[in-house]
């Protein structure tokens, strides 16, 4: 399958949701070839469990990692935002707002400090109607913010 060329100068403003996926695929890709194992393995995770690659092993995607293309990441972002391909989440970006993509910026978000992660948003929602806090899904799982900067 062909993949369009695409590149953030295609979106001239910067706070588009298609550039901030681009920007965040980017650092990812970054991550992946590049990164130390502890950045890297993350986004491999990810990678293999959106199956944008098809690889017996973490290991083994590992030691290969030098193979993975931005056009896998795009793929894996896709999948965990609830689409089959990039190319019908690419659609759709172009009429959402960055405000519609908080998983993308959990990092920048304070999402570098302990959080509390639940295997599906059901049982984060459980979890915050006793609690209180806010759920924001994450691919196939969930985290809860309690903080003072909660979900929009």
């Amino acid at each position: 399958m062909h993949l369009p060329i695409i590149s953030p100068t295609e979106f001239p403003d910067q706070n588009s949701a298609p550039h901030a996926v681009l920007r965040e695929a980017r650092r990812l890709h970054r991550l992946a070839t590049r990164g130390p194992i502890s950045g890297a393995l993350p986004v491999l995770r990810r990678l293999q469990s959106s199956q944008a690659l098809r690889v017996a092993s973490l290991p083994e995607l590992f030691r290969t990692r030098g193979q993975v293309q931005r056009k896998h990441i795009l793929r894996t972002l896709a999948v965990e935002a609830g689409y089959e391909s990039w190319e019908s989440y690419r659609q759709a970006l172009n009429q959402m707002s960055i405000a519609q993509l908080p998983h993308l910026n959990l990092a920048q978000q304070g999402f570098g400090y302990l959080n509390i992660w639940f295997s599906s948003l059901e049982q984060a929602q459980a979890y915050t109607s006793k609690h209180g806090g806010c759920c924001l899904q994450v691919g196939q799982q969930a985290v809860v913010r309690t903080d003072d900067h909660a979900c929009p």
